[in-house]
């Protein structure tokens, strides 16, 4: 019986921030039980002050109740992030299963880790909001912002075009002393994930497969970096997991796999139609045994765009796999008749 009300209860926290006017309806249909039984659940929630209820009867709304938020800031001179966990994040998090420290403990850290030694800034400001159901953070930096720095370091033309490597994974303005692979794994243990720097933002959530940016009006700081990164409190996923996704097989331990969507490099209303976007998508593809090419959002490309990418890049690189996934039939044709297209050797005879 116990077991049964936990599952219930766990079920009405973890619905309730989509589904805040009909997580009853939600829970009866999980549960086959009835309007008056869920009620009395809920009831049990608010009283344990667990979540709120807003309005009567039917109409009324329920939220996650904050029970705890916490704020700090931090010089980022000689700061070590497995202290700053100790002594600022543990003791908030150590009622959390074991599979969720981990996955915080490694975002926290590699976060951190990328502000202390790429940001250029002095400060570091966090931010904790705990619920019954979920686990968020911000971690803020005052330095130069991460997507101008990689713009800088790699001499982008636009920052966006810093999105699209960081998106790829193995990207590092410092390859002496990382891999470039933590926000790429970041990225992908969280629910939610985003990043904001300047005029634009990156986001990764967990069930959409690509990820995206947005260009915005209104600028978050003038300068600076903003990681945003939350997570239900029962969510099964774990670091090994995520690891093992992007490995190419179980006895190679290498993150040797990717996926990039496509979109990333769409700007505006600009379509993928020549060599030059397909050489700026293939950047560092060399670095990896399996790319997955995500075309979700993408109606169609041009034959130059395919040509450099299924039939030049593979001849210059065999040792790279690219599979193309969520290809709508007009681009099916198109990388099919890129791929089947051969490359003429013979001499080039002039006739006097």
């Amino acid at each position: 019986m116990a077991r049964r009300t936990k599952e219930i209860r766990d079920f009405i926290l973890n619905e309730i921030t989509e589904h805040p006017k009909d997580v009853v309806a939600k829970a009866m249909e999980k549960f086959g039980l009835t309007r008056q039984a869920i009620i009395n659940h809920i009831n049990a929630l608010v009283k344990d002050r667990l979540i709120e209820a807003e309005g009567r009867t039917r109409q009324r709304t329920y939220k996650l109740k904050l029970l705890e938020t916490k704020s700090f800031r931090v010089s980022l001179q000689n700061l070590e992030e497995d202290k700053l966990w100790r002594e600022k994040i543990d003791d908030s998090l150590k009622d959390l299963p074991e599979n969720m420290i981990h996955i915080w403990n490694y975002g926290f850290s590699e976060i951190v880790n990328n502000a202390v030694d790429h940001s250029a800034g002095t400060d570091l400001n966090v931010v904790i909001r705990k619920t019954a159901a979920t686990v968020e953070m911000f971690i803020a930096d005052n330095g130069i912002g991460i997507f101008k720095k990689i713009k800088n370091e790699l001499n982008l033309e636009d920052e966006r075009h810093a999105i699209l490597e960081l998106a790829k994974g193995k990207l590092t303005t410092d390859p002496s002393r990382h891999t470039g692979e933590g926000i790429f794994f970041t990225s992908r243990m969280f629910d939610h994930f985003m990043i904001f720097s300047g005029g634009v933002f990156f986001s990764h959530d967990i069930g959409q497969e690509e990820d995206w940016i947005w260009d915005r009006d209104i600028q978050i700081g003038e300068t600076g970096t903003v990681v945003y990164m939350s997570c239900r409190n029962l969510c099964p996923r774990t670091t090994k997991e995520i690891f093992n996704k992007y490995q190419t097989s179980k006895e190679d331990y290498g993150f040797n796999k990717t996926i990039i969507a496509v979109r990333l490099l769409k700007h505006g209303m600009e379509q993928l139609i020549s060599r030059s976007q397909a050489k700026r998508l293939l950047a560092r593809f060399e670095r990896f045994k399996v790319v997955v090419l995500d075309f979700t959002g993408v109606d169609t490309i041009g034959n130059a765009f395919a040509d450099e990418i299924f039939r030049v890049y593979p001849s210059i690189h065999p040792e790279v796999k690219l599979v193309p996934a969520n290809t709508n039939s007009d681009i099916k044709k198109i990388i099919r008749q890129a791929k089947k297209t051969k490359i003429d050797t013979a001499p080039i005879l002039f006739k006097e």
